[in-house]
């Protein structure tokens, strides 16, 4: 198959169809209320379907994005579909002061298939790692004489929240400083570094596996082996980060699997739930210290959630879901970097399905709009940096149809380039 045919035609799911009256009056709504948190196209999206979105217009678009991993098993999976509307039918939200039949099989099986003590349900990834950080800091005052500074790696990204934003190294809020005392930033993939920026008042080391807002940047294997060979001898603990790697993303069940080793706390988000608001609090050992009242929320392991979740886990824990996301992993890397040859640019980097190109100039927002013209979905964590976090269900067809559709973005922006270079001159 020549990758690189910009004349080849778009297949049938793709094409425009007429417009409902009840899409195209949402289309027609006000935008002034909404509350500018975070940049947005100008498509209202009005229905999902596995790899696609279509807007209030009938345009249909290749989603390699998922709500930035959100959506884990694609959009509207009739597994999570039918989930939902069953339990929905039957008790939503008792009260989190109430037991749950979803809550109570989510967490055994979370605990089950991860190897942890306990587990603990949230909304958020933010939330999840608030929770990692509170549940850190109850450890000091148990076992490691009150201390409660955590560090954490240059350009990390723990979420939103106040408390996640402190323990992150990206400032999208720095209006909101100060930020709360207690956390330390060393450069990721630096074993010497980290070794070096630990005391007393160390109370564990907090790091994603994966960085996924610094542009998909691994830790090496030697680094995070060595990480966790510097928390035992020194006896503080390992907080792993997995919002973004964790639920089969990296082609495993958790990161950690991929690199062999053990935290003591973890978080899990985004894909748990598959595009319903839901994280995980995952605790091992002596970490296994909350106590009643400590991480508490209303809506936390609500029924319709917890539903949601295990909807999710029993279906990428099936035979071979693994071994499906590693094939196309694959598929999707060797494409991308055929791609990134022709067309000058740099390293392709990541894992399972979460993947990088790296560009040879800072024109990522650039091509993400050449990209959305061609009914492309992607997403620029950085100016340099393309990121591809598709549905786990991905089949090498829609790499394929994504690959082509990225390479006619590619030339849309050369082409653009070369008309200002031509303007520049005349």
């Amino acid at each position: 198959m020549n990758l690189f045919s910009f004349r080849r035609p778009a297949p049938v799911v793709a094409e425009r169809k007429p417009v409902p009256v009840a899409a195209a009056a949402a289309e027609a709504l006000p935008r002034d209320c909404l509350m500018p948190a975070t940049a947005r196209a100008p498509q209202v999206f009005v229905r999902g379907q596995g790899s696609w979105l279509w807007d209030s217009e009938g345009h249909a678009y290749l989603d390699f994005t998922q709500g930035c991993a959100v959506n884990s098993l694609g959009h509207s999976p009739s597994v999570l579909v039918k989930a939902l509307g069953s339990q929905a039918q039957a008790l939503i939200n008792p009260g989190a002061g109430f037991h749950n039949r979803s809550l109570l099989k989510l967490v055994n099986l979370l605990c089950q298939s991860t190897g942890s003590d306990q587990a603990y349900l949230l909304n958020s990834g933010a939330e999840a790692c608030e929770g990692a950080i509170k549940l850190a800091r109850k450890w000091g005052q148990l076992h490691r004489n009150g201390a409660y500074h955590i560090i954490t790696a240059s350009q990390s990204c723990h979420g939103r929240s106040l408390g996640a934003l402190s323990a992150s190294d990206p400032s999208p809020c720095n209006r909101c400083e100060p930020g709360l005392p207690g956390f330390s930033k060393v450069p990721f993939n630096d074993l010497e570094a980290l070794h070096a920026a630990v005391d007393s008042r160390t109370v564990a080391i907090m790091l994603e596996p994966i960085q996924g807002e610094a542009g998909v940047i691994p830790a090496t294997a030697a680094y995070l082996k060595g990480v966790e060979q510097l928390c035992r001898e020194l006896g503080i603990l390992l907080i792993l980060d997995e919002v973004q790697t964790g639920v089969g993303r990296c082609g495993a069940l958790l990161a950690e699997q991929t690199y062999g080793v053990r935290a003591d706390i973890i978080t899990l988000g985004k894909g748990l739930g598959g595009g319903v608001p839901l994280a995980a609090l995952l605790a091992r050992g002596s970490a296994c210290c909350a106590e009643a009242g400590e991480l508490e929320g209303s809506h936390h392991g609500n029924a319709l959630m917890s539903a949601a979740g295990l909807a999710v886990l029993e279906t990428v824990l099936e035979a071979g879901f693994f071994e499906h996301v590693q094939d196309s992993g694959r598929h999707l890397r060797d494409g991308l970097s055929r791609l990134a040859g022709r067309y000058a640019q740099n390293k392709v980097r990541g894992q399972g399905l979460l993947w990088a190109l790296q560009l040879s100039e800072d024109n990522a927002a650039e091509l993400v709009k050449a990209a959305l013209q061609e009914g492309l979905l992607l997403n620029a964590p950085q100016a340099d940096v393309l990121r591809f976090s598709p549905a786990l269900t991905v089949s090498n067809g829609n790499i394929d149809e994504m690959l082509l559709r990225l390479a006619r973005a590619f030339a849309r922006v050369h082409s653009a380039q070369q008309h200002q270079r031509r303007e520049a001159t005349a």
